[in-house]
């Protein structure tokens, strides 16, 4: 009787063991490790939307475009994260180049338009994300100006020392504006080039991440920028009194992506992000959570004050090829010409 209830005492024991170590195991799967390009206050509630939706928790840290890819590089032998999360599609093109990213198709790569995926689906579209100008309503009046409604207009004196915007080497933000300015010059790099040195003479400061300047342009510490309508219109929300305008030539939208590392310690976990990022169970979150970003899913509609906005805008698509080959050699040119 003695010898049985050790035997109980001892399997019971063992029991309890299993059970920490299976749990445990268990556990481990089910964690995914990202890279946000998102902002956090953007990032989190659609990590902890999916945790509700798969049981699925989501491990992120989150840098500008420009860290992130100069992390998955530095990494692509052994990759510590399974996803690069967000951020403007030249970022993901150019990750293509090095080789950083497994090829996935999620379920809802058909019905995408082929702007919002790569032929061989390297990176899926999980929003659109157009550049806008943004101004200090309390500036233009004292400087008795319109809105910026050309990019023209950001050279004019009044706005000497008075632009905040990214800097290409860490933002992708930087990156479309860079790529935006070269097509309304019909890519003619000394145009666009001369240009945007040009425009350096109106420049406060080169802020690190995309939505740096949002808050001073808000404060009217600089008189205006050029930022994704997704932080102009957060920094709108937040009651500063600024306005959105957009050029006549026309301006940038960028797709923001998603992309499967290649070597990828949890790919399963991972695909389940993409399938559920690219589908409408994320993409109709954007409106609840005030995130002013445009569904790249068809069956998604662009949520109302945000399709107002859209209205008065002369957009054209970033070509994520052209961009993500030229990324590199652009940033550079910049920097020489333009920062130095």
């Amino acid at each position: 009787m003695v010898k049985l209830k050790h035997f109980r005492v001892k399997l019971f024991a063992v029991m309890f063991v299993l059970t920490i170590v299976l749990g445990s195991q268990v556990q481990a799967a089910e964690n995914l490790n990202v890279y946000s390009i998102w902002p956090e206050n953007w990032a989190r509630p659609m990590f902890q939307e999916f945790e509700k939706a798969t049981g699925i928790h989501v491990n992120f840290i989150r840098f500008s475009s420009g860290e992130a890819l100069a992390r998955v590089i530095a990494e692509k032998n052994n990759p510590r994260v399974d996803v690069l999360f967000g951020g403007p599609v030249a970022t993901h093109s150019a990750g293509i180049k090095e080789g950083v990213f497994e090829a996935y198709k999620p379920e809802a790569y058909s019905v995408l338009k082929s702007r919002f995926k790569d032929p061989e689906g390297f990176w899926v579209g999980i929003a659109d994300d157009p550049l806008v100008f943004m101004s200090n309503k309390k500036f233009l009046e004292e400087k008795k100006l319109n809105p910026p409604a050309s990019w023209y207009d950001l050279l004019d004196p009044a706005y000497k020392g008075m632009l905040q915007m990214a800097d290409a080497r860490t933002s992708g933000t930087a990156v479309t504006r860079i790529f935006s300015i070269m097509e309304v010059f019909d890519r003619d790099e000394d145009k666009a080039i001369g240009f945007m040195k040009k425009m350096r003479e109106n420049v406060q400061v080169y802020t690190k991440s995309g939505g740096g300047g949002t808050i001073p342009v808000g404060l009217g510490q600089a008189g205006a920028g050029i930022f994704f309508i997704v932080d102009a219109l957060k920094t709108k929300q937040e009651g500063y009194d600024i306005v959105v305008s957009f050029p006549k030539e026309g301006i940038g939208t960028a797709v923001e992506a998603i992309a499967l590392l290649k070597g990828a310690k949890n790919p399963e976990l991972g695909k389940k992000l993409i399938d559920w990022a690219t589908s409408p169970a994320m993409q109709s979150l954007y409106a609840k959570y005030k995130i002013n970003f445009v569904p790249a899913h068809p069956d998604v509609k662009v949520e109302a004050s945000l399709a107002k906005v859209l209205e008065a805008a002369n957009l054209f698509p970033i070509d994520s090829k052209f961009a993500g080959e030229n990324r590199k050699r652009m940033v550079n040119k910049w920097v020489e010409n333009v920062i130095q």
